[in-house]
């Protein structure tokens, strides 16, 4: 398969499967409107941060239930998506991720995650990983909708680097980076080819392969994938210097918290027995209702 010939047909592939995707691809200003009701307690430095710290917990959380890296990377879009409309005191994120996980499993066909395996995996995880942060225990109560049908940067980069002929050399190096990319909000300003596009340019650069003949083929606006570029770029750097063990637990003393509920039925669900898991029951047709 030649240069051409996926500049053609897998690119044009990868647009027409992206098409859905659309809905979910945001304006970055429109993005940063609707965070501004966070950004009076954060700046947007904390909120980055934030991003960064709940990924991990996701992807912590992910590895512990040894799901597959595209349902932990499912889980993650709808994380982000939920917080693209709604503040982070609609629903405490800590809380959250673990519905995400919950979701992502049945919509990826992963098999289903049983509320009990799902409470005891995230109690694990947040005590041994991430006990700097959440110094008290957690009740978990979630929920989920939005648009289930998430497309990742995977396949097209798998069809990019297959038709390249550089499979060994920059695969590995470009799909973590893509993994990495889950860490700001490329997953919501750009389509997924586009952010294969640029994992696999900063892949070639990394692995000094000269790609510019075969970039050029693309009928691609570069513009935009330089954009991602910065965005990955700026990723890394931010990432070196950030403490997470030291830093996130101010933050989350300062990140904006839900109201508690107008009346009794949470603490009810809680006080019953098996009171977690029917509280997940219940959020997860909270969370339905709010979209």
């Amino acid at each position: 398969m030649g240069i051409k010939l996926i500049g053609i047909e897998l690119f044009e592939d990868s647009q027409q499967s992206s098409h859905k995707y659309l809905q979910w691809i945001l304006d970055k200003q429109d993005l940063l409107k609707e965070r501004q009701k966070d950004l009076k307690f954060l700046s947007e430095e904390e909120y980055w941060k934030l991003q960064i710290f709940f990924t991990n917990v996701i992807q912590a959380l992910g590895e512990h239930l040894k799901l597959r890296q595209q349902v932990i990377a499912t889980a993650t879009v709808y994380f982000k998506r939920f917080y693209a409309r709604y503040s982070l005191k609609s629903i405490d994120p800590v809380l959250m991720a673990p519905t995400c996980v919950f979701l992502a499993s049945k919509v990826e066909e992963f098999g289903v995650v049983s509320n009990t395996r799902l409470i005891a995996a995230t109690t694990s995880v947040l005590k041994t990983r991430f006990s700097y942060a959440f110094p008290k225990e957690f009740p978990y109560r979630m929920n989920h909708d939005c648009c289930l049908i998430v497309y990742h940067p995977y396949r097209p980069l798998l069809q990019y680097v297959q038709d390249m002929g550089q499979e060994d050399v920059l695969l590995p190096l470009a799909w973590r980076i893509v993994n990495d990319t889950y860490r700001t909000d490329l997953c919501l300003l750009y389509p997924p080819f586009m952010i294969a596009l640029a994992c696999l340019h900063v892949a070639c650069v990394v692995q000094q392969k000269d790609a510019r003949q075969w970039f050029a083929e693309l009928s691609v606006d570069m513009e935009k994938i330089l954009e991602i570029i910065r965005v990955i770029l700026k990723l890394y750097e931010q990432w070196k210097n950030f403490d997470e063990r030291k830093e996130m637990a101010t933050i989350l003393s300062k990140m904006p918290k839900p109201k508690p509920p107008p009346n009794r039925y949470i603490s009810h669900l809680l006080q019953d027995d098996g009171g977690q898991d029917n509280a997940i029951s219940y959020c997860h047709s909270y969370w339905y209702f709010q979209l």
